[in-house]
C-alpha cells in the first residue's frame, strides 16, 4: 500500500528551524572553547557537546532538503574566531555547558509535545536523551571537582499538615511565612540564570565591535545585577545561602572571539530563558510579594529583549523565522 507523504506542521517546522539556528551558534561557541580548554575532563564534555550540535544540524539539513524547505543561514565559521585570546576560564566552559544543556532539555521537551510525524518525534526524542546524557556528565564533573552550586537544604517534612490561614498567601506586610521548596527552587534557578547572563554580557561588553552593542551589554550587566540583588534578598531573609557568582571567570581581553551578531543572539536566548523562568516562577509562588516581584522583573526583561531585537534588526542580524502565508497580501 502506498504511503501518503505527511507534510510538516508549523510546530515541527518551527522546532526544527529553531534547533538548527541555535545549534549552529553552539557549534561556533564550542569550537572556540575547545581551542582554549586545558582541563582534559572538561575538554571531553565540550567535545561531546559539539558532536551533538553537529549531529542535529546534519539531521535537520536532511529533513529540510527532502521537504524542499530552505536551510536556515544560522551562524557560520565567519561568526567565530577560534584563534582569539581566551576570554573565559575552563570552569566557566563547564558551567556554561551544563546551563545550556539544562535549557535545551526544557526546549526539546516542549517541542516534542507538539510533534506528530514519526521521524520528527524520533529526532527530538534523540535530542532529549543525548542532552540528558550531556547534562549528567557535566553535573558529575562539576560535583567531582567541587564546583557545583547546589540549591539550599531545608528540613524534611515529618508529618503532613494543611494550610489553615490565608496568611500563607501574604507577603507585603507583617510577618512573612518561610519560603516553600518550589519558591526556593525558582529563586535559585533565576539567580543562576542571571549570574550566567551577567558573566556573558560582561565578557561581550569588553569585546563587541559596535558601540550600540557594547552599550546594550553594559545595560544588561546593570539589569542582571539588579535582579540578582532583588532575588537574593528573598533567600537572605530566610537565612538561606545565595548561589555564587562566575564574574571572575571573565578574563581581561578585548579581542572578540565571536561576531556581534552571535553575541546578540546569545543574549536574546538568555533573555528568552529568563522570561520563561520568571513566568513559571509566578505560577509557582503563592506568596504575593514574590509573585509581584517576578511580574516586575518579567516586564523589565521583556523590554530589554525587545531593545536587543531592535539592534539585531537595525544591523540585519535577525533571520526571519518560518511564518504563515500572508493571505491579505496574496488577495490584493
Amino acid at each position: 500500500m502506498e504511503q501518503h507523504h505527511i507534510r510538516l506542521t508549523a510546530s515541527e517546522i518551527g522546532g526544527l528551524w529553531t534547533n538548527y539556528v541555535t545549534d549552529s551558534m553552539f557549534i561556533c561557541i564550542f569550537q572556540y572553547f575547545l581551542q582554549h580548554v586545558e582541563d582534559r575532563e572538561i575538554q571531553q564534555i565540550l567535545e561531546h557537546a559539539l558532536d551533538l550540535a553537529e549531529q542535529h544540524i546534519q539531521v535537520i539539513t536532511k529533513i529540510f532538503h527532502e521537504e524542499g524547505h530552505a536551510i536556515p543561514l544560522g551562524f557560520t565559521e565567519g561568526d567565530v574566531h577560534v584563534s582569539a585570546p581566551r576570554l573565559f576560564s575552563d570552569e566557566f566552559f563547564l558551567f556554561f555547558t551544563k546551563q545550556m544543556a539544562k535549557g535545551a532539555l526544557v526546549t526539546y521537551g516542549g517541542i516534542l509535545a507538539l510533534t506528530f510525524r514519526k521521524d520528527i518525534r524520533e529526532h527530538f526524542m534523540s535530542c532529549l536523551s543525548s542532552t540528558m546524557e550531556l547534562f549528567n556528565e557535566a553535573t558529575d564533573l562539576l560535583m567531582s571537582k567541587g564546583l557545583e552550586v547546589k540549591s539550599p537544604y531545608i528540613p524534611y517534612i515529618e508529618q503532613v499538615d494543611m494550610v489553615e490561614k490565608q496568611h500563607f498567601l501574604a507577603g507585603w506586610f507583617g510577618d512573612q511565612r518561610p519560603l516553600t521548596a518550589m519558591e526556593i527552587t525558582n529563586l535559585y534557578t533565576n539567580i543562576q540564570t542571571n549570574h550566567l547572563g551577567r558573566t556573558l554580557v560582561t565578557a561581550f561588553g569588553q569585546v563587541a565591535q559596535h558601540e550600540d552593542v557594547r552599550s546594550y551589554m553594559r545595560r544588561g550587566k546593570e539589569l542582571a545585577s539588579k535582579h540578582l540583588e532583588v532575588l537574593g534578598k528573598f533567600l537572605a531573609e530566610s537565612d538561606l545561602p545565595i548561589p555564587m557568582t562566575w564574574d571572575a571567570s571573565v578574563l581581561p581581553e578585548s579581542k572578540a572571539p565571536f561576531s556581534d551578531k552571535i553575541m546578540m543572539f546569545m543574549i536574546s536566548l538568555m533573555s528568552a530563558s529568563g522570561i520563561g523562568n520568571y513566568g513559571f516562577a509566578i505560577s509557582a509562588s503563592p506568596r504575593r510579594d514574590i509573585a509581584s516581584t517576578y511580574s516586575r522583573l518579567f516586564a523589565e526583561t521583556a523590554l530589554f529583549a525587545e531593545d536587543g531585537a531592535n539592534i539585531e534588526i537595525k544591523h540585519a542580524w535577525m533571520e526571519k523565522p518560518p511564518q504563515a502565508a500572508n493571505r491579505a497580501a496574496l488577495m490584493k
